[in-house]
């Protein structure tokens, strides 16, 4: 069966026998066709392919999975910027298995999150992406997700929710916002330059190496500037750090309008002329994690730098 528009299919697997038998024909089904063929998995699950592949597997590009799936947003960048260098005149399909181990509950949800939104990323597309889940290795509700976040899956029915509805119950479980402290920075029109000094200061203080320093200033002056122009002129930074992240908090006062909150803001790499929507893409690329709040009475954005280990 020929397939022209984007694909987005969970395999739920529980052995290499089953891994094998629903990736293996995906691959030689796509470089018959002339597809560009991505495979992001684990390293057994590489070494899988690889062998039973053969020589055909030089014509298949293999990442291992953990270098690949650090951070949401990035990762996304990552596909987009794939499948701009391999697919233009012909579809690119991509084996592409998240890392679910060592997540917390607020970092597996973001990464919930992002396995809906590809369904909006690559709308407009041909490509096909295949997402295995390792059910004997993975717990069950992460599993059951997979049902809710692709429109098919390779052995039944799926259970598919619209994107903009599963990201609202994410939005529904944010953290908490951080309380007021003495490292907090006002800001108002004219001040970002000593928002970002004491933002310099605060990232080195508690030990951000010095590319995440310059990362964190560079994203938080660009949340600082969205809200300097949309969020009615003035607002704080609150900064806080526990031991895994820095986070920093962007609240504005509010600009009362009626504009409707964009749809993914950040989520979509805009087009290169658009006149915005590059702003949050570009926060998003810089930031481990973020989350938002938006509201035209006063919204919070907060961003998230994990801490180097100990």
């Amino acid at each position: 069966m020929t397939r022209t528009r984007f694909v987005h299919q969970a395999l739920r697997y529980g052995s290499d026998t089953e891994f094998l038998a629903g990736t293996a024909d995906f691959v030689t089904d796509g470089l018959d066709a002339g597809d560009a063929v991505l495979a992001v998995v684990n390293p057994h699950n590489i070494a899988l392919l690889v062998e039973t592949l053969d020589d055909r597997s030089r014509e298949v590009e293999f990442v291992d999975a953990h270098d690949w799936y650090d951070y949401p947003s990035r990762t996304l960048g990552r596909y987009h910027a794939y499948c701009d260098r391999h697919g233009t005149g012909r579809r690119v399909r991509v084996i592409g298995e998240p890392v679910w181990a060592g997540r917390d509950a607020f970092e597996t949800r973001e990464w919930m999150r992002y396995e809906s939104l590809l369904n909006v990323a690559f709308a407009g597309t041909g490509h096909w992406i295949l997402c295995p889940y390792d059910t004997h290795a993975l717990p069950s509700d992460i599993v059951r997700t997979a049902a809710r976040t692709h429109p098919e899956l390779t052995d039944g029915p799926a259970d598919f929710t619209d994107p903009a509805d599963f990201g609202a119950e994410c939005d529904a479980l944010r953290p908490a916002r951080p309380p007021a402290s003495p490292d907090d920075l006002p800001f108002a029109r004219g001040g970002s330059a000593a928002v970002r000094q004491g933002l310099a200061a605060y990232a080195r203080r508690v030990g951000l190496p010095e590319q995440r320093t310059y990362d964190l200033v560079a994203a938080v002056h660009e949340s600082v500037v969205n809200a300097l122009r949309y969020g009615g002129g003035r607002g704080v930074v609150r900064l806080r750090s526990d031991p895994e992240y820095v986070i920093c908090e962007i609240r504005d006062e509010g600009a009362h309008s009626s504009a409707p909150r964009p749809p993914f803001p950040g989520h979509l790499p805009p087009e290169p002329r658009a006149p915005g929507g590059h702003g949050m893409w570009l926060v998003r690329q810089l930031t481990d994690l973020v989350t938002e709040d938006l509201d035209p009475s006063g919204s919070a954005v907060q961003l998230y730098f994990r801490r180097p280990a100990a």
